[in-house]
């Protein structure tokens, strides 16, 4: 493998990376700022009322994308091998 095939893994990896995570991110975000808009509104400053709407929003959306997610990295970890074998 030359060095130039390392780096295209490495760039490849991280964008897989930022793939895989963004959707649980973007949700998290989402949660977070919504959550963050109500208590402000109702001035509720309770530790727990953020905590467990962001949990249970991140295992649905984790459950949703589960899927997708391993098929890319099936798809990754495939290309990894061909160029192991390739080489």
């Amino acid at each position: 493998m030359a060095p130039g095939d390392v780096l295209d893994l490495t760039r490849a990896a991280l964008v897989l990376l930022l793939t895989l995570v963004g959707p649980l991110l973007a949700a998290s975000l989402i949660t977070g700022v919504v959550i963050g808009l109500l208590q402000a509104l109702t001035q509720i400053q309770e530790q727990t009322l953020t905590f467990v709407p962001k949990l249970v929003i991140m295992s649905v959306t984790l459950l949703l994308t589960l899927p997708l997610m391993g098929a890319a990295l099936s798809d990754f970890t495939a290309e990894i091998g061909h160029r192991i074998i390739g080489a």
